[in-house]
Parts: structure tokens; sequence; C-alpha cells
């Protein structure tokens, strides 16, 4: 088993005025060549933005990007046509592939937007874009781990173009739990939302990440009731 740890008071840290980003793998004018990614996990950032606030229409491709908000709602716009808002136990993805426009703004007027917005390198490049979202029921992660992103449709999950698996769960303090990889080969990154939690011996708190690979399975303990996302991808 291969262990790596990312402290969160160790994120790349950019304020914008009406942005306030941490990152914990290499972006924009933070790089650590030793936080470039973890497999094909390329971008972790918790980003919260100002009231009406956001980044304007800016171009992706050949990216597989994930956006959970944690607080708030968040505008989307793109060139494929889309406007849509997402909020706390929505998930949105946008296969960008061969290429898209979008713009994500702070919907309020009067409150701070918190989300994370993921970036996986994909499985196969310049296919046609896409964009999905839904709406997961928060009851169904208490005590266990809700899947939210996965490559097929066996599951109530949004499809992403590669071999990666996002789950999400809420666990109460004291409780006991193990995670199951799901493709021989892949590593598996956990990110403490809230909480605190021992984790195969690590123990991590509010917003730490611990990156898993060259094992089965995870066991976790949690010491304060914590909401855990652990983000599966290839290795290689």
């Amino acid at each position: 088993m291969k262990t790596v740890i990312h402290k969160a008071d160790t994120r790349g840290h950019e304020t914008y005025g009406w942005l306030n980003t941490y990152h914990t793998f290499s972006f924009s004018d933070y790089y650590d060549h030793e936080r470039v990614h973890f497999g094909a996990l390329r971008v972790l950032n918790d980003d919260y933005i100002s009231a009406g606030a956001g980044f304007g229409m800016h171009p992706h491709d050949n990216m597989e990007i994930v956006t959970i908000p944690l607080a708030g709602v968040l505008e989307h716009k793109d060139s494929m046509g889309h406007t849509q808002t997402i909020a706390r136990n929505d998930v949105q993805i946008i296969s960008a592939g061969s290429g898209i426009k979008h713009s994500e703004y702070n919907k309020s007027k009067d409150s701070s937007l918190n989300l994370l917005q993921i970036w996986v390198f994909p499985k196969e490049k310049n296919i046609k874009s896409g964009y999905d979202q839904e709406t997961f029921n928060e009851e169904e992660r208490k005590n266990k781990f809700q899947i939210i992103v996965a490559p097929d449709n066996s599951i109530k999950s949004l499809w992403i173009n590669q071999d990666a698996w996002f789950s999400i769960g809420s666990f109460e303090k004291g409780r006991s739990t193990k995670y199951d990889l799901k493709m021989a080969g892949n590593g598996m990154y956990m990110f403490l939302i809230e909480g605190k939690i021992e984790v195969n011996g690590i123990e991590a708190g509010r917003r730490d990440g611990i990156g898993i690979w060259e094992t089965d399975e995870l066991e976790i303990n949690t010491i304060e009731d914590s909401e855990i996302l652990i983000i599966e991808v290839p290795m290689k």
C-alpha cells in the first residue's frame, strides 16, 4: 500500500477579492512539482465565490469536470445551450471533449457560494461535449457511501468518460466502514469535507486529502461526525 497526505493548510491558496480558492493540486499560479495530479485526478479546488460574482465565459477541452456545491447556488451557462442552477445535493458533470465554453456565477446577491470543482483526465479524447446534472437524496448516504459519478449506467449516477467513481458519505461519530475498490489498479483519493477520521491508520481532519493506492480497500473510522468524498481513479 502506498499513501500520500495533503493537509488542508498545505494547499495552494489564492484570493481575488470575489474569489477565495484553495488548490489541493497545482493550478493557476500555484505550482508544486510533487502535487500536479493523483493518477487521473488533475484538479481539486475548494472555491468560495462572493455574492453575485463568478467566472465569465471561458473554454475547456478534453477534461471531465465535476462540480459539487457545498453551500449556496451556482448558475451555469454554456455554449451547448444549457442554463442551469445547482445547489447542495446536486452534482454537475461536463465532458468538455472536443471543446466547450461556459460561465459559472453565484446566483445569490446576498450570500457566498462554496463548491468543489474537480477535474479528471478523460479516457477518450475529443469526444462530443456533454453536460449532465443530478439531484441526490442525502438520506441515501447516511453512514454509507453513495455513488454519484461512475463510468456506467448500472446505478443512479452521472456518467464520466473515465474508469472513475465518485462516492460521498455522511457518517456519525464512532462509525466504522469500508470502501472497496471498484477496479483493479485504481487509486483512491479521500477528501474530508467535514469532520475527523482515521483511515488505514492515518488521521485526517476537515479539508485534508489522502491518496491511497496498491490496496483493495479502505477502512475508515470516524472520530467526529464526518462528510467524506472518495474519488477512485486510474493511476496510469
